[in-house]
């Protein structure tokens, strides 16, 4: 028996959405899926308070970020409905779809988010999308180009960062040990932690291990 997994479809013109319905029906035979949609914050926020109630999984989330709001519940956009699942539904892959380029907005939704799909729609098409999908349920993230390069500009316009931050970096992504940094660089072991720190806190913007801070400054292509 295919295994079935629960998908939340937010976006508010219809057309979208049944196109996405139908390219994800139609991309695996292994899998079983069941829909369910919504075309404003309201209706996706009644969505996921009954998959609360009835301890039913959202397992995949596709959600567009312009949506009508639910003022009553101070819901505003997608994102907001995104943040919303991150919270209820640890293990939900969440996939942000959407039109808007704004890198501050985009920057947001990013460290505020973390979906595991980002796409512009305009780097997707019919042949794309399915790909595109099965990749990102088979555990990998994806972000489109449009996105991808809004988020590199924005980092790099604001990253206070030099040789030394290099240096720091790259050692660490050969798997040298913090405390054994002094050995390579000119600097003292306080100097090199207060620099970390400082790194750690304009890309991750938040806690996060030396992975973490290894693997983001890669995907930015800063190391």
């Amino acid at each position: 028996m295919a295994k079935l997994i629960n998908i939340l479809v937010v976006d508010d013109h219809p057309m979208t959405t049944d196109a996405y319905i139908n390219l994800i029906s139609l991309s695996s035979q292994d899998v079983a899926f069941n829909f369910e949609t919504a075309s404003d914050c309201e209706t996706a926020f009644k969505h996921i308070e009954l998959h609360i109630k009835t301890s039913k999984t959202i397992d995949i989330a596709i959600i567009d970020i312009g949506l009508p709001s639910y003022e009553e519940e101070k819901i505003t956009s997608g994102s907001d409905i995104a943040k919303l699942i991150r919270e209820k539904f640890e293990f939900c892959k969440i996939i942000i779809l959407t039109m808007h380029h704004e890198a501050l907005l985009l920057n947001d939704i990013f460290k505020s988010i973390n979906p595991e799909g980002f796409i512009s729609k305009n780097d997707i098409d019919f042949t794309t999308f399915p790909k595109i999908f099965l990749s990102i349920i088979d555990h990998n993230r994806y972000i489109s180009k449009t996105i991808y390069e809004a988020l590199v500009a924005l980092f790099k316009q604001n990253i206070s960062w030099d040789e030394f931050d290099s240096q720091i970096m790259l050692l660490l992504a050969k798997g040298v040990k913090t405390k054994e940094l002094p050995n390579y660089i000119d600097l003292s072991l306080s100097t090199i932690e207060k620099r970390k720190a400082n790194i750690k806190l304009q890309l991750l913007d938040k806690k996060g291990t030396d992975n973490d801070l290894i693997e983001i400054a890669k995907d930015l292509n800063l190391i």
